[in-house]
């Protein structure tokens, strides 16, 4: 059976996954996340929690983004595709059941506090570069150039996520 017919229990219950229509959104946002730039030119580590930390940020752009389009449902979705891969992959990390929802409630723990960071820095109410230095960097230091370089990137994406429609965004398109 081809992965994109239905299986026999959705056929006979009418039900697809909801949030398998927002993997393209997904895939996006952990595609961004993982650009190279992020690493070369604005030093964000290039270590797991580096990786977390760069793709959390476009994420939580996105998300606020959603919510500006009253996309409520989609935004939830969109976070529990996030809470499944982050599953996998300290899954694959070789991390057990019984620890693996302390590390999934600390992750969306981070997400929610850097979503509160990010909308204020972007409102111009918190410093963005102090936000950086928190979540993103977690205190290291970091050249003036590549802060600038990520601040800037990441305002550029912003502008550019608040011209897109809702159904280019669910699409995958991040501008």
């Amino acid at each position: 059976m081809s992965t994109a017919s239905p299986s026999f229990l959705q056929r006979l219950f009418g039900r697809a996954d909801p949030k398998a229509g927002l993997m393209p959104l997904y895939h996006a946002v952990v595609a961004e996340g993982r650009q190279p730039h992020w690493y070369m030119d604005g030093a964000v580590p290039d270590t797991l929690d580096g990786r977390f930390d760069m793709i959390v940020a476009v994420l939580a752009q996105v998300l606020m983004r959603l919510e500006q389009q009253g996309a409520t449902q989609e935004s939830v979705w969109l976070t529990e595709l996030f809470v499944d891969d982050m599953d996998g992959q300290l899954r694959q990390e070789g991390i057990g059941d019984v620890v693996v929802g302390k590390h999934i409630g600390r992750m969306m723990s981070a997400l929610g506090g850097r979503i509160s960071a990010y909308r204020a820095a972007l409102a111009g109410e918190a410093d963005m570069a102090e936000a950086l230095r928190r979540n993103l960097y977690r205190g290291a230091p970091v050249s003036d150039a590549a802060l600038a370089h990520v601040e800037g990137a990441l305002r550029e994406r912003w502008t550019r996520l608040g011209c897109l429609t809702r159904d280019a965004m669910l699409a995958g398109d991040l501008g």
